[in-house]
């Protein structure tokens, strides 16, 4: 059969396997477009585009040149704790254990009880001893960011990029995705105080944070999202925490308002937000405000189908204060292998 051929010059076929080449590699990076950041497309956002192999989600997307930029919006060296002071008395969500701290050795029960570990008296007459503690924790609680494991969907119980319970759940924790594969994260951050927007003290219970909200925010704030960005919703919640987040019943008050699926996917496929969180517990508005989307919805959309990640219970009340409503973000995980999310975090935003 007689037909046009295509016939390839060698310099088109080396292009093609090359680009074979790397898109084979496992984990391969997804190219870098003219819409934003490497992996993200307009009107779709992330996905599973990073590589069979990928754990790390939209993260990915963070490069030299995007760290470099978010440090440089620090001019003032002004710094603001974004982390919440845990202790065994601290609100949890009620979906994970509690948290107890206990004293393991102490300079009184090392000395009295002549501890094994400690040093003979005639080596020790300035009697240097020591604290330490175990501790017995949810990897949920406090300050945290949700890794890619935490949630899973499906009677084959899968979370991000297609991995599921029986190739890879164990007794020691998911053995693809934990926190351990969520790098440090240096990028811009923005605060969409909604919170202050509405003129309240704290959203009340169950308020539903929409796309109209965000923008609403946003263009009182004077600021404009970029892809890339690390997106922070204040609900007012955390100005409960007080010392150490006892008062159970004035967060749960205002725990429930959070973002909904479609404010969400505006978030991160409209604007190319890389992360999201808020000061409460769970991010998203519970229960749902269209039950049809089932249990959880928002965190399903964003951990297991785009691969971005979540910080939850961030302290937003300094940077609402000074009105600081964009800042370099910066966070890094506890590293414990296993541990479905990094907890009693420290992140810092700085201006």
């Amino acid at each position: 059969m007689r037909g046009r051929w295509f016939r390839p010059t060698l310099t088109t076929i080396m292009a093609l396997a090359v680009g074979a080449c790397v898109w084979g590699l496992a984990g391969a990076k997804a190219p870098e477009t003219s819409r934003g950041p490497a992996g993200w497309q307009k009107g779709k956002g992330w996905g599973w585009v990073w590589g069979p192999n990928d754990e790390v989600g939209s993260l990915n997307a963070m490069t030299d040149a995007s760290r470099a930029a978010a440090l440089s919006l620090v001019k003032k060296g002004e710094v603001f704790d974004l982390g919440l002071t845990y202790s065994r008395q601290s609100y949890k969500w009620p979906g994970h254990s509690p948290g107890e701290i206990l004293t393991f050795r102490s300079p009184d029960g090392i000395d009295r009880m002549k501890d094994k570990d400690a040093p003979p008296a005639e080596a020790n007459p300035a009697k240097v001893l020591w604290h330490s503690a175990a501790m017995f924790i949810s990897d949920n609680v406090a300050t945290q960011i949700d890794g890619l494991a935490h949630i899973t969907a499906g009677n084959d119980y899968h979370w991000y990029n297609g991995f599921k319970e029986a190739d890879w759940g164990g007794d020691w924790g998911p053995r693809k995705c934990d926190a351990t594969t969520i790098p440090p994260i240096v990028a811009r951050g923005v605060l969409i105080d909604v919170a202050a927007f509405k003129k309240v003290d704290a959203l009340p219970a169950h308020t539903v944070i929409g796309k109209a909200d965000l923008e609403a925010a946003l263009a009182w704030e004077g600021v404009k999202l970029e892809p890339g960005d690390v997106v922070l919703v204040r609900t007012g919640t955390a100005r409960f925490w007080g010392e150490d987040g006892a008062d159970h019943a004035k967060i749960a008050e205002h725990d429930s308002a959070g973002v909904d699926l479609a404010g969400t996917k505006w978030l991160v496929e409209e604007q190319g937000a890389i992360m999201v969180g808020s000061d409460t517990s769970g991010y998203e508005v519970s229960p749902p405000p269209d039950p049809a989307q089932g249990n959880i919805p928002v965190h399903r959309y964003l951990l297991v189908d785009q691969g971005v990640h979540i910080g939850e219970f961030h302290n937003l009340e300094g940077l609402s204060k000074a009105k600081a409503y964009t800042f370099c973000y910066t966070a890094m995980t506890n590293k414990i292998k296993g541990t479905a999310a990094g907890f009693a975090l420290r992140p810092i935003a700085m201006r």
